[in-house]
């Protein structure tokens, strides 16, 4: 394969030739890559198609503590942080994060020394997000101004979450400090206006969660969490945010949302713990399930990195979860509001599995296998029927399907830590489940009347690896499994170095949570093993380009602007692959 690198300074542009523009498909606004998941739906899918023969047009670095972050995670060298998506529109515009301030490491990972260092909150504050515009001009990536916001990650968490803008035709919406959004000039990063929906003082306790949501209309949507201990109880309070385009702001309030929700003094289970495996642990005395401890629920809350998702007929969809640190993720919603912020629907995401112990877990002595004698289909960690479970360190959002349905990824440790795709009706029925790889929001091919789905199919550990297509009643119609054994680096000198040591026999995750589907039904996603792929619609590869270095990824997004190109993150790098 051959390559051209330039690399991005602070005012160098990345100049690179595109001699084979494809069209932009008439400069159609629904083919502008806007936010997570392209469009307020978030389905994933370009009006145009991908283009072929890949090189590396351009490359930069987006986070530049990539190696210290993955110096400290504890799966082995994975980025653990949350990339955005980049936005891109006809006019050539690009809009990308950029990382800056300082990150400190620990002397040794998982230490906390020297404090604060590492993921602890202290240190990710010293961090600053950026968005970085650039503009293609005559073949060439220009940079053209930057913005560095006041947003930084909440420490209600503990992690950093997903710092993701949104775009319309004249304006930029940047996560901002104390539950805000800075709206900026599109072509000049100028700040229009700060929105507050809390007042005039920006509120150091509340914070901007997940990403932003901008509807066909204007009206943005957006979570907000504010933390409010109570009663000794670590709790928060939590509101989606409604902004039109006239500006008026409204909001509701996710611990009165949904009627009977768990309330934040209510007990709620928690999860087994300890060395005594397999869960769940022996019947008590008198042969009654023995079930975790309990503690108060605490509030219902926006899921930490969700974004929420908008249909074509107004209708507002969104994730929740308890506030509880141990058991709190079991006890999720998905949620349905109308354009007016009333409830439409609220559908638990608990009572819906059955397939636990003896089912996708076998009865055995190992650790992760079920006790002998448990009940048939429970969750192991709770002896309870199995919850589709909100993880905050996800950034799975709502889907919006073409026949009114919705789907939403779920993370589940029972099944290896893979969780369930689950479907939802357009009254909020759960109709299907597929067991499949957490922490994606899956890509929507419409087609002969019909749609199917991408998703990431992993089996963590041992392998196999899909990328798996889904019809519409999430049945499989095919998978493309990962082959690739190697490690690999691209090196100075720009030449690639792999070495097979038989680490990775079934080959290497996909590190995919948000793929992107072009107008023929090709899906595009990048793997740990470093490459980026191209996958035609009948699970055929078609292209295979190694971007910078074997594991060292973060769960990323892709993005593919109106003339084809394609944007993909790998090492805290971004990448622009297309034809010269």
């Amino acid at each position: 394969m051959s390559s051209r690198i330039v690399r991005f300074g602070v005012v160098a542009a990345m100049v690179l030739s595109v001699t084979s523009p494809v069209s932009a498909a008439g400069k159609r606004p629904d083919c502008d890559w806007t936010q997570w998941g392209q469009n307020a739906a978030h389905t994933g899918q370009s009006c145009a198609p991908g283009q072929r023969d890949l090189q590396l047009l351009a490359r930069l670095v987006v986070d530049p503590f990539a190696e210290q972050e993955a110096g400290e995670s504890q799966f082995g060298g994975y980025i653990p942080v949350h990339l955005p998506t980049p936005l891109a529109d006809g006019d050539g515009n690009v809009f990308v994060l950029r990382k800056g301030g300082a990150y400190v490491s620990c002397d040794s990972p998982g230490s906390g020394t020297p404090a604060p260092c590492g993921q602890d909150p202290g240190n990710l504050e010293r961090q600053t997000w950026s968005v970085q515009a650039l503009r293609w001009k005559q073949g060439e990536l220009v940079p053209t101004w930057s913005y560095t916001s006041d947003w930084k990650p909440s420490r209600i968490v503990g992690k950093e979450s997903l710092f993701q803008s949104a775009m319309s035709e004249d304006h930029l919406y940047v996560p901002g400090a104390g539950g805000t959004v800075l709206q900026l000039a599109k072509d000049s990063g100028r700040l229009v206006q700060r929105i507050n929906p809390f007042g005039r003082t920006v509120d150091p306790a509340a914070f901007t969660a997940g990403g932003l949501t901008l509807d066909d209309r204007g009206t943005l949507y957006y979570n907000v969490l504010r933390s409010e201990p109570a009663g000794g109880l670590d709790d928060v309070h939590s509101w989606l945010v409604r902004v039109t385009p006239d500006r008026t702001v409204g909001t509701v309030d996710y611990r009165t949302l949904i009627p009977g929700a768990p309330r934040a003094t209510d007990l709620c289970y928690e999860e087994f713990d300890g060395d005594d495996l397999p869960f769940p642990p022996a019947p008590q005395p008198d042969g009654t399930p023995t079930l975790p401890r309990q503690s108060p629920c605490l509030s219902q809350r926006a899921a930490i990195s969700v974004s929420p998702a908008v249909g074509p007929d107004g209708t507002i969809y969104t994730i929740t979860r308890a506030h509880n640190r141990s058991g709190g993720r079991n006890y999720g919603y998905v949620v349905a509001l109308r354009n007016d912020l009333t409830l439409k629907w609220a559908t638990s995401l608990r009572g819906i599995l059955n397939d636990g112990c003896g089912v996708l877990v076998p009865y055995g002595t190992e650790p992760f296998d079920c006790r002998p004698g448990s009940a048939l289909g429970v969750d192991p960690y709770t002896n309870l029927q199995p919850a589709g479970g909100v993880d905050d360190g996800s950034t799975a959002s709502p889907v919006v399907l073409p026949d009114g349905g919705v789907v939403y990824g779920t993370r589940n440790f029972y099944n290896g830590s893979r969780g369930h795709l689950l479907k939802f009706d357009r009254t909020g029925r759960p109709v299907a489940d597929f067991d499949y790889g957490w922490d994606i929001t899956p890509a929507v091919y419409r087609h002969d009347g019909t749609y199917s789905m991408y998703v990431k199919d992993l089996n963590y550990g041992e392998g196999p690896h899909n990328i798996t297509r889904l019809d519409a009643n999430l049945d499989k119609e095919w998978s493309h499994t990962s082959t690739e054994t190697r490690n690999c680096e691209r090196l100075p000198d720009d030449t690639v170095s792999c070495v097979d040591e038989g680490r990775h026999p079934n080959g290497f995750e996909w590190c995919i949570s948000a793929p992107a589907v072009d107008r023929d039904g090709t899906v595009y996603g990048l793997s740990s093993d470093g490459h980026f792929y191209v996958v035609d619609k009948r699970g055929r590869q078609l292209e295979k380009v190694f971007l910078s270095k074997t594991i060292a990824s973060a769960y990323t997004p892709v993005t593919l602007d109106p003339r084809g190109r394609i944007y993909a993150q790998n090492n805290g790098e971004l990448y622009v692959l297309g034809k010269r």
